[in-house]
């Protein structure tokens, strides 16, 4: 079990903390809305009313002891660049931040944020992929030039192993996992050996570019 304090209860932050505590882990929720404390407070560890503006206030709730902090107030960007701030300065081992923008990201990455989401970007692009090509199954940014992608194996891959096909000298990106037709689990350690046929899907690693290429094999 991991112990993590959330800060801000919008529909982000609340999302994220309840979610964590249902996987089991322990969650403090802290918001300055006691409107927004008491949404979440039966569905998590400890839910509490509180400015983290004030260095005091996360001192006394001991936050330098928890394994990472979500700062999920993303509208103000000097609220929640005072609050990563704050987290910083008081020993928090992992600060994750929400961003409203690329310049809100860049301000976060500036002041020490160990990483910064950018949601409605990333669910964007991910919308996009998705609609792209009916081949896309899923998709996730790993930043803005790399990503992972969950795709139907392209036709010409078909009936060829994985050593065949040498997709990283031909294509330039990486097979991590291989799911079978007809099968629900991902064989995440695909051999050299492994067949490609027709109704399979792979996970593939690679740029941006090179992984929408794929769609046209």
């Amino acid at each position: 079990m991991k112990t993590f304090v959330v800060i801000g209860l919008g529909r982000f932050g609340s999302a994220v903390a309840m979610e964590l505590s249902s996987l089991g882990h322990e969650v403090l929720a802290l918001d300055d809305s006691e409107e927004n404390v008491e949404k979440v407070a039966d569905k998590v560890t400890h839910a509490v009313t509180g400015d983290a503006r004030d260095p005091a206030v996360l001192r006394a709730l001991g936050v330098r002891n928890y394994d990472c902090a979500i700062v999920a107030v993303g509208v103000d960007v000097g609220t929640s660049a005072l609050v990563t701030l704050n987290l910083k300065e008081l020993g928090v081992r992992q600060v994750i931040c929400k961003a409203q923008s690329h310049v809100h990201r860049k301000v976060l990455e500036k002041i020490g944020a160990d990483r910064v989401v950018f949601p409605e970007h990333e669910m964007g692009v991910k919308l996009a992929q998705g609609l792209s090509s009916s081949n896309v199954l899923n998709f996730i940014e790993l930043s803005d030039d790399f990503g992972i992608v969950e795709t139907a194996v392209p036709r010409e891959w078909q009936g060829k192993t994985i050593l065949e096909l040498n997709v990283r000298a031909k294509y330039k990106v990486n097979i991590i996992a291989v799911r079978k037709r007809g099968e629900e689990a991902f064989n995440v350690t695909p051999g050299p050996e492994t067949r490609m046929e027709a109704g399979d899907a792979v996970v593939v690693l690679g740029c941006t570019e090179d992984v929408n290429r794929l769609q046209d094999l």
